[in-house]
């Protein structure tokens, strides 16, 4: 386990049971019977697995799916392309290289990846959906935004063609874009925003707009800037569902709202979604999203507690205006606003299921045995970089009814074990697949027993000893870990 006396995990209660994914996407979870979860073994058993490197050399992959086909199916983000690769030898095939998508070293290009559920299906519906940022100034500034296109899969030639912009002019940066897309089980498409990385760093004069709603007058016009922060909901022809809810009196195609950085999204039993999103230097959240609820970013961090965190709004410095003022990630000058978590509150926020990780009020960032190069790998946080369903029935015994969180810090899979009736978390989190590398995404194989991660081509992570090291065990590999039984 990764605690020390002072990191505390938060969220705890009874057990429960699942059905298996539906569709080409591997996230949608239905509900089954209640009570019979067909979950055999001992959960206090260790399991045991086989690893190998499948592949290495990918540019910066960010989004993996397991395809109806047999191979996976993935995005590299650096060299704006979709790629199929066959896991039992790692050939590759281009399924479509996205020119125009802009790419400038930070955490935009080529994104989301979601599979149409009847791809391969033989019903017409071979679609694949993919989101890019782009670059709408015509000059030699950037003006960045996000799009969410629509593929045509040809099997024949196994390339994406016809495409279809299907939602553009979306918030996009260079920094926290979330862009986690998937399939639910009602047919609809999911998509997370993050903040933008606004307030902090080379963009901290930018205000946080997580809690910003648009006017009825601003969806009409298709304006759709103060998505950033939330979980959206869209029909497959990017249009507002009917049945999306109402907030603050306005129906758009936003879902829940007062987000930060939510990189993972998946969907348990009886179609509950869960999202987890990057904590500020603490507390990386596990939240159960429900329509219309506000999460609290960014008033909010973790639990409502008073604890390591403070509101400090850059953006509305004064007198001294923030333009003026040198980033400092540890204590704000005095000209900038700083608000207690307790000072706000909303009738629709909603705490997170699990935490990670809540520490005291008196926690000190700024010294630790990572040292200063690697000091923020030492923060009480994961970087949870995606998020997936592991049903109960055949797979891995005891394993049954829980999340698996990637993390881009600690180079490993976190599985969180849920209730039964998935409101709530079972015990402590448990690290999974440990090695010294930055865990993106994970797929699920069809026997639920073979598990597909795809690493970061460079950056930072935890070593065997869980401090800073910027060499990769695996850099930008998808790696295979076979589970081979328990003891």
């Amino acid at each position: 386990m990764l605690a020390t006396a002072s990191w505390g995990f938060a969220g705890c209660g009874p057990a429960e049971l699942l059905d298996g994914p539906v569709g080409a996407h591997g996230d949608a979870v239905v509900g089954g019977e209640a009570g019979d979860d067909g979950d055999e073994g001992d959960a206090g058993e260790e399991a045991s697995f086989a690893s190998r490197e499948i592949t290495r050399g990918l540019q910066s992959p960010a989004r993996l799916v397991l395809g109806p086909d047999g191979y996976l199916w993935l995005t590299e983000r650096v060299a704006k392309r979709v790629v199929r690769v066959r896991p039992a030898d790692g050939q590759q095939t281009t399924a479509v290289t996205i020119a125009e998508a802009f790419q400038s070293g930070g955490q935009d290009g080529v994104l989301g990846l979601a599979l149409h559920p009847d791809l391969l299906e033989g019903k017409g519906r071979d679609y694949v959906y993919v989101s890019f940022t782009y670059d709408v100034d015509p000059g030699p500034a950037v003006d960045r935004r996000t799009k969410i296109r629509r593929y045509t899969y040809n099997p024949a030639t196994k390339t994406l063609g016809s495409p279809l912009d299907i939602l553009t002019g979306l918030p996009g940066s260079d920094d926290h874009n979330s862009a986690r897309i998937l399939f639910g089980p009602d047919r609809k498409l999911y998509y997370t925003i993050g903040d933008q990385g606004n307030n902090q760093f080379g963009r901290k004069c930018l205000s946080i707009r997580a809690q910003a709603l648009p006017t009825a007058a601003e969806v009409a016009a298709q304006d759709w800037s103060k998505y950033q922060g939330k979980v959206l909901r869209l029909n497959l022809d990017g249009s507002i569902p009917r049945d999306n809810p109402q907030i603050d009196g306005v129906r758009s195609h936003i879902y829940s709202y007062g987000h930060r950085n939510p990189q993972g999204l998946t969907f348990g039993r009886g179609g509950k979604l869960y999202a987890n999103e990057h904590g500020p230097k603490s507390d990386d959240e596990l939240n159960l999203i429900l329509p219309g609820k506000n999460y609290g970013w960014p008033h909010v961090a973790g639990y409502q507690d008073d604890q390591a965190y403070t509101y400090d709004n850059w953006s509305a410095s004064s007198p001294t205006p923030c333009e003026a003022l040198e980033w400092n990630d540890y204590e704000a000058p005095p000209s900038v606003p700083q608000q207690e978590e307790s000072a706000w509150s909303h009738p629709d926020f909603r705490e997170p299921l699990l935490t990670f990780y809540t520490v005291d009020d008196d926690h000190d960032f700024t010294t630790s045995v990572c040292g200063e190069e690697f000091n923020w790998i030492c923060w009480p946080t994961i970087a949870p970089s995606s998020l997936h369903y592991y049903p109960a029935g055949r797979g891995v015994p005891g394993w049954g009814n829980s999340l698996l969180i990637t993390s881009l810090k600690r180079g490993g899979v976190f599985r969180v074990k849920l209730s039964a009736n998935g409101k709530s978390v079972v015990g402590e989190p448990v690290r999974q697949f440990h090695t010294s590398n930055r865990y993106r995404d994970l797929a699920i194989g069809t026997d639920r027993r073979t598990f597909y991660v795809i690493t970061d081509s460079s950056g930072i992570t935890s070593g065997p000893t869980d401090l800073g090291t910027t060499v990769l065990d695996n850099p930008g590999a998808i790696l295979e870990f076979k589970y081979t039984g328990s003891h």
